[in-house]
Order: C-alpha cells, then sequence, then structure tokens
C-alpha cells in the first residue's frame, strides 16, 4: 500500500507540473490535477496538506532531480573550481533544454508566492553559489568584479536559453562549447 501511495504522490508531482506548464500558475488547480490522475478531489489531500503544500513538493521534485544531476556533472569533472561552475552552468543550459517542463517550475513569479517558494527555488542553484563563493575567495578579485563577472555569466545563461527557445541559434554541441568559451574567457578578463 506505501509503494502505491509514493506512486500516486509522484503522479500527483508530475501532472501539478505539466499543469502549471500548460495553464500557468494562475489557473493552476489541485481539481485539474487530479482530473489527469483519474483519482477523485480528495485524493491529492491524502498527500498534501493544500496547494501551498503540494507546490512545494514540486519544487522539490525538481531540486532533487537538479541536484542528482549536479553531483553526476561533478564527477565528471576535473578538480579545479573554475572548470566545476563552468561545467555546472552548461550542465544546467542542458538541463533545461532538455527539461522544459521544468522551466516554468523555475521561473514562476507569483504574488501568492511566500518566502518558502523563493527559498526552495533558491535551492536549485546552492551548488553553484557555494562554488561560485569558494572561486571568488581563491580567486583575489574585489567584490565588485565578481559580481559583474557573475551578473555577465546569468545573462549568458538566460540570454542563451532565450536564444535557444527562440531558435535564433541552434541548441546543439558546437554552440555550447561557444559558451563554455564564452564564459571562460569572462573569468580571464579584470
Amino acid at each position: 500500500m506505501a509503494e502505491r501511495s509514493r506512486n500516486l504522490r509522484q503522479a500527483l508531482i508530475l501532472a501539478g507540473i505539466e499543469e502549471i506548464n500548460r495553464r500557468g500558475i494562475q489557473d493552476f488547480s489541485l481539481r485539474s490535477v487530479a482530473e489527469a490522475c483519474n483519482v477523485s478531489c480528495a485524493a491529492p489531500y491524502r498527500h498534501f496538506k493544500d496547494k501551498r503544500e503540494f507546490m512545494a513538493a514540486i519544487i522539490d521534485y525538481v531540486n532533487d532531480i537538479w541536484a542528482a544531476r549536479q553531483e553526476e556533472i561533478l564527477a565528471e569533472c576535473d578538480d579545479t573550481l573554475r572548470q566545476q561552475i563552468i561545467s555546472i552552468v552548461l550542465g544546467y543550459i542542458r538541463f533545461l533544454m532538455e527539461n522544459p517542463q521544468y522551466r516554468a517550475i523555475l521561473m514562476l513569479k507569483d504574488q501568492d508566492f511566500d518566502n518558502l517558494y523563493h527559498k526552495k527555488r533558491t535551492q536549485f542553484g546552492s551548488l553553484t553559489q557555494t562554488l561560485n563563493a569558494q572561486l571568488y575567495k581563491a580567486s583575489g578579485y574585489t567584490q565588485e568584479v565578481w559580481e559583474r563577472k557573475l551578473m555577465t555569466v546569468r545573462s549568458l545563461i538566460f540570454g542563451v536559453l532565450v536564444l535557444f527557445d527562440a531558435g535564433e541559434f541552434e541548441y546543439n554541441e558546437k554552440n555550447m562549447e561557444y559558451l563554455r568559451y564564452t564564459i571562460n574567457r569572462e573569468f580571464d578578463i579584470l
């Protein structure tokens, strides 16, 4: 019975992700999620206290998948902080390009979202923030220079995602290598 309950919980979470992507957060309802899973309207409430707890579970689900992927990325790259950060950045772009359903979750903006959601979503980048802090300490850059570099790299990340989505540049290894080169070069510029 516990396995069946776990499976339904995960099915509800996956249906919730789909629902948010299809309708957005404003029109999101647990009733629609229940319908998508062919269960009663009360079924989601057996797993989640309310809509807020359900949204937190969705964010946790996406965070857990990304955390596992980050571990794989770090296991595949060398020991230098700089290369680890660059690999994580490229992995982040790949993750979001190959899983567009998660982008809507990570980019949610809603006035009803409280600090819990914001905190949970920022956990998505906590490893990168930790690596960045370590590299900043080791780099010798002033805080202003480091903040400028982070802003540039983050702008590259989100700009590339938009360009790939719009079809202005193809999402392929050649363009990912251009991005690797550009980020690497940014760390060399004072």
